[in-house]
């Protein structure tokens, strides 16, 4: 794991949302719309509401709007038809990039992914042209703070069911199986920790540097763009972003 990299995307993701709270919100209620209507509207016994909820509360989304976002996702308050697609290419300098989107109109979000794309000396590929090149895990980071012991943290991880377990200058980051993500974040949250990151998200196997200065310019503006989207949930790359970067 590149543990400043991913510190980095942790810092620089979240002060976009803290400036743009609105859409990040709008972004949040699509992502609990489709999971309460693909999994039933109890978070109990459906782990995707779960933690679309616990990703909205993170972002300090009203209550009112989560339970809006449920009821129109149980079609109690008429229902929004999203679907689910996945955009594969590389942006400049050959980085992997891949894009989760939630979208009513497939048309529109395929035209403005390929615009992003286009503009900023990236090219859109086909399916599967770097999925392979991601690993699907739950991830949990935590930032440092004088009350932790890190040694017992992350014995309380691995007993729980992590799979690796990295601590820095920033934090704690502990990584789980997809299927372990619920038990190991539960155990972690029964005992009062905070995260600063907890989902199930794609790490790249690799990493990549930029060194051309337009490559590194035109790669901050294509993440820009595509997080300023409201059909898009997330985007993953492979960049080893620079520490300094001020994005």
């Amino acid at each position: 794991m590149a543990g400043h990299s991913k510190w980095n995307n942790i810092k620089n993701k979240k002060g976009k949302e803290d400036a743009k709270k609105g859409k990040e919100f709008t972004k949040i209620a699509r992502y609990i719309m489709v999971a309460a209507k693909e999994g039933g509207t109890d978070p109990e016994y459906n782990p995707s509401l779960k933690a679309a909820i616990e990703k909205a509360k993170a972002a300090n989304m009203p209550n009112d709007n989560i339970d809006r976002a449920i009821k129109k996702g149980s079609g109690e308050l008429g229902a929004d038809i999203y679907e689910e697609i996945i955009y594969e290419g590389y942006g400049p300098g050959g980085i992997a990039v891949f894009v989760s989107c939630l979208t009513d109109n497939r048309n529109r979000t395929a035209s403005d992914v390929r615009h992003a794309f286009d503009k900023f000396g990236g090219n859109l590929g086909q399916t599967g042209c770097v999925s392979f090149m991601f690993d699907r895990k739950g991830v949990l980071a935590i930032e440092k703070n004088d009350s932790i012991d890190e040694d017992e943290l992350m014995l309380l991880a691995i007993d729980s069911g992590a799979e690796d377990f990295e601590g820095n200058e920033y934090g704690y980051e502990i990584i789980t199986s997809p299927e372990n993500f619920n038990s190991v974040r539960d155990a972690l949250s029964e005992k009062g920790y905070q995260f600063a990151m907890a989902e199930i998200s794609f790490l790249p196997q690799n990493t990549t540097e930029l060194t051309d200065e337009k490559d590194i310019k035109n790669m901050v503006k294509l993440i820009d763009i595509l997080e300023d989207n409201d059909d898009i949930q997330e985007i993953y790359h492979n960049w080893e972003m620079p520490e300094d970067l001020d994005v």
